[in-house]
């Protein structure tokens, strides 16, 4: 049997395209064994291939890929090219193809929140006008069908009914697709033809799809078929849209929750949002974080597993049941005590959960583990419960996280660990206990997300861009991150000396080696309870700022991966390279003044040497931020102390260059914000203008293309891991090449008012978001709209005035009308969906909204020990419970076209 490949794709000079399948002659799935296409016309490309139909399987699968003049590789997206139900006597089968490029926005629409549930309802099935024997198959996707509309065929000739409106040839939906089966043994050829949408219940073409006529060019054969994958019906493709709610679960409130939200919790959000008409629920991480069993812990993207969840959001009635509730009386008024705080109490309600979980394990514990339903969960969840429960036991049996000081077991032994969960190990029955624990979170956190999709919700899930240092995750596989690195931001308008996260970066080159398989875990763990998810931070995936493990700054920082500056850059912009005055701090009796003041000869004294240059460096014990920390740590911590300790760390990073390790003193990296150095400051006119040259150059030019590749050896690969909605939280300092990648890839983006991505512009506004992104007024990391509006009066002002369109002075607090207006220039922008935290939208009533804006915030990243305590101030049942605002919520979400 010969299969003929015809694809229709405009490529660009050096490009070509490959075909891999499930078959010998494809390869089978082997792209480095794919056939070869060859260049037929401006529009199609051309391959053939002779199989064996006795021995070919009865499905087989294929897909296209592109490969760039320089080997990069980019696959189309989905796998569903299917040929199938082949004639025995089948001779010839002519396959008419459209690339799937991942970007289209109709892609979005079959990913699970929408296959799954938001347009699940809209989905009419139709009934082809097949013929039983057939010489060409249509296939085409249209998504976004209205209920009782299928897809119809017109075009020239008899079959297909001269071009009938009143009685066109229907398609059948199958899958994704919608299908038709044909004979057009003696038609003439080619055939003019187009689809259509037809309304079944009122009998009627509703619009014919844009665009000039389709051409079938592939004729009817004796013992030949002819298979066309048309692509997406050319309808239009941007006018769903949808509002969303984020907040994080510890801030829920219900009256039988312990002092924090829980997953059980959920399902009152989930009916609240129904009411009012919100389609999505986002949440910030549920994974485990307890390491320290401190307030600390109450970090949620510093997990101790990617996979385990956080036993703080265990509903303990719920799992107790009838038989063992009597067991909890005990924790009824701790519980009440917790339960009206107005913020989470982290280390207090952990003690009572843990304390109870463990009660109720000796009691349960055994009939849980015989059940087959448990059985099958610790089957699917081995290869990362089985080190997680072992992790927990030892970091509770000497009392640290920090895997480096256990007494046994500091280095991750798979045997060994397995050996600990044998019936006869006297060490299993505690560790038991961890996997009974993230067994029940499983079971509640299921129930709600099932809970959510028969009502019509779906979940977004939040994934952290890092993992815990001392985390069961660099236990077990420490070569899949550097170690020696911290991963961070660069200085921006919230944080002048950048961020240090403390987590380790990621050895991308490491994880490539086995197709990112830890990632592509860690992604399908998430889609048992997520229909999408936001990845913190996407711009690590093009270069994450790396902070060495010596500093504490993140101004310390550099891109990595990063094409660094050659030393004979410097020459030929006529710049000497003078090593000690570049790399090291630049320290004279001028700077010193600046910075202590009165205080500098004490600072000479204690912390400084002269050096050979005249100018004076650091003494060997406090040449580094971790040593001056270390120092300060063991005096007393006054107001002076801090001072003097925040001067040195700026004596540290007064450098302009750092040296790239291992290049043998031939490659540098700017270190950013390098202008507002008295290093810079120092140099003279020309030194400085040529650097600064150089350093434009260095973060806004030489890297695009370098990153934009990073990017695309990641971002495919791990979006396809699952069906998930994607979308990508991409602020701070966005290359140039980001916004490409984001558009390539599907990925949608994030657009907020306040950070506008365009440098000369002050504010973003709403009405010019993309349509594939999730435009928001504030996140967690930022005040919310009330807060924000009394913090610079300026911005306010210009904001009230251009923004807003209104005249004269913009009012000191922000009343209820202004934070409507801009809930109301959200609901109305181009975006595929406006998300929006609690806060902003109960902002929207001066009766309901918290009377002190300033205790809305959940985090601020400029405190790298921000307590995330904040909690709802009145519980779901009483927003529930309020009829006209959620009747006024819904109308405005209605009238907008979210409903």
């Amino acid at each position: 049997m010969k299969l003929q490949f015809y694809l229709r794709f405009h490529t660009r000079y050096g490009q070509s395209l490959h075909i891999t399948g499930n078959i010998d002659e494809l390869g089978n799935n082997d792209t480095g064994k794919a056939l070869s296409l060859h260049y037929l016309n401006d529009e199609f490309w051309h391959g053939t291939v002779e199989i064996n139909s006795e021995t070919a399987p009865a499905k087989i699968r294929y897909k296209y890929f592109l490969k760039n003049e320089d080997g990069e590789r980019i696959q189309e997206w989905g796998n569903d090219r299917l040929i199938s139900s082949l004639h025995k006597d089948t001779e010839e089968v002519q396959l008419t193809d459209t690339w799937n490029h991942a970007g289209e926005y109709e892609n979005a629409f079959f990913t699970a929140p929408f296959n799954n549930v938001l347009l699940k309802g809209e989905h009419t099935k139709g009934k082809a006008g097949s013929d039983k024997h057939y010489t060409h198959i249509f296939r085409i996707k249209a998504p976004l069908l209205k209920k009782n509309e299928v897809i119809v065929l017109c075009g020239a000739g008899e079959r297909l009914k001269n071009w009938s409106e009143t009685d066109p040839v229907m398609l059948e939906r199958k899958n994704d697709w919608w299908e038709l089966r044909l004979d057009l043994s003696g038609t003439g050829f080619p055939v003019a033809y187009k689809y259509a949408v037809y309304n079944l219940k009122e009998s009627r073409l509703v619009r014919f799809e844009s665009g000039d006529n389709r051409l079938l060019i592939s004729e009817a054969g004796s013992n030949k078929l002819s298979i066309l994958h048309d692509g997406f019906a050319r309808l239009p493709n941007d006018t769903w849209k949808g509002a969303g709610l984020a907040i994080p679960v510890f801030s829920l409130r219900s009256k039988n929750s312990f002092g924090v939200g829980e997953f059980n919790d959920i399902k009152l959000l989930v009916d609240w949002s129904a009411i009012t008409g919100l389609k999505l629920i986002q949440l910030l991480p549920v994974n485990d974080t307890t390491a320290t069993h401190s307030w600390l812990d109450s970090y949620p993207y510093a997990a101790i597993s990617a996979f385990a969840l956080h036993p703080i959001f265990i509903n303990l009635p719920n799992l107790a049941g009838k038989d063992y509730a009597g067991r909890l009386g005990s924790l009824k008024k701790k519980q009440k005590e917790l339960n009206e705080m107005p913020v989470v109490d982290y280390e207090a309600v952990m003690k009572f959960k843990t304390s109870a979980l463990k009660e109720l394990y000796e009691v349960m514990g055994e009939d849980c583990f015989s059940t087959d339903d448990y059985r099958k969960f610790y089957k699917a969840n081995k290869h990362w419960l089985q080190p997680y429960a072992a992790f927990c036991y030892f970091r509770d049996t000497y009392g640290t996280s920090h895997f480096s000081e256990w007494e046994s077991c500091s280095t991750y032994d798979k045997t060994a660990i397995e050996a600990l969960f044998l019936p006869g190990n006297a060490i299993s029955r505690q560790v038991g206990l961890y996997c009974f624990i993230q067994y029940h979170l499983h079971l509640q956190l299921q129930e709600a997300v099932d809970y959510a999709h028969k009502k019509g919700i779906v979940l977004k899930g939040d994934i952290p861009i890092g993992i815990y240092r001392h985390g069961c995750d660099a236990w077990v596989a420490p070569d899949l991150y550097n170690m020696d690195w911290q991963a961070g931001a660069p200085p921006d308008d919230f944080a002048a000396v950048g961020q240090n996260w403390g987590f380790p970066t990621y050895n991308w080159k490491r994880m490539q080696e086995d197709g990112f398989a830890w990632w592509k875990q860690r992604f399908e763990q998430m889609s048992h309870y997520f229909d999408a998810f936001r990845i913190d931070h996407i711009l690590g995936f093009f270069r994450i700022w790396s902070i060495p493990a010596h500093a504490l700054q993140g101004i310390m920082g550099r891109f990595v991966p990063c094409l660094p500056v050659h030393i004979n850059e410097f020459g030929e912009q006529g710049i000497w390279f003078d090593y000690q005055r570049y790399c090291r701090p630049f320290i004279i009796d001028e700077v010193l003044y600046e910075i202590f003041g009165d205080r500098t000869g004490m600072v000479k004294e204690n912390f400084l040497q002269p050096n050979e240059f005249g100018s004076l460096d650091l003494a060997p014990a406090f040449a580094t931020q971790v040593q001056i920390e270390a120092h300060f740590a063991e005096l007393e911590p006054t107001a002076e102390n801090e001072w003097l300790k925040q001067g040195l760390f700026d004596l540290v990073s007064n450098v302009l260059f750092f040296e790239e390790p291992g290049s043998q003193g031939q490659e540098y990296h700017f270190r950013i914000a390098m202008e507002k150095t008295s290093s810079f400051r120092y140099l003279i006119p020309h030194v400085q203008e040529k650097l600064k040259q150089l350093y434009v150059n260095y973060f806004f030019r030489r890297q695009d293309d370098f990153w934009f590749k990073e990017a695309m050896h990641k971002l495919p690969m791990l979006k396809a891991a699952t069906n998930m909605l994607v979308c990508g939280e991409d602020l701070g300092m966005v290359p140039g090449c980001v916004p490409d990648v984001m558009k390539q890839t599907g990925i949608l983006s994030l657009e907020i008012q306040r950070m506008p991505k365009d440098p000369k512009k002050e504010f973003f506004h709403p009405n010019d978001a993309p349509y594939m992104s999730v435009i928001t007024p504030s996140t967690h990391d930022m005040s919310t709209i009330r807060g924000w509006w009394e913090e610079n009066r300026d911005k306010t002002q210009h904001f009230y005035n251009h923004l807003m369109g209104q005249w004269g002075q913009a009012p000191q607090f922000c009343e209820a009308w202004i934070n409507r207006a801009i809930v109301m220039q959200h609901l109305y922008s181009p975006a595929m969906w406006s998300i929006f935290q609690l806060q902003d939208l109960l902002g929207m009533n001066e009766t309901l909204r918290r009377e002190k804006p300033q205790e809305e915030r959940i985090n601020n990243p400029a405190n790298p020990k921000n307590y995330w305590q904040y909690r709802m101030h009145l519980s779901l049942e009483d927003l529930i419970g309020q009829q006209e605002f959620n009747e006024e919520l819904r109308g405005y979400i209605q009238n907008s076209g979210r409903d």
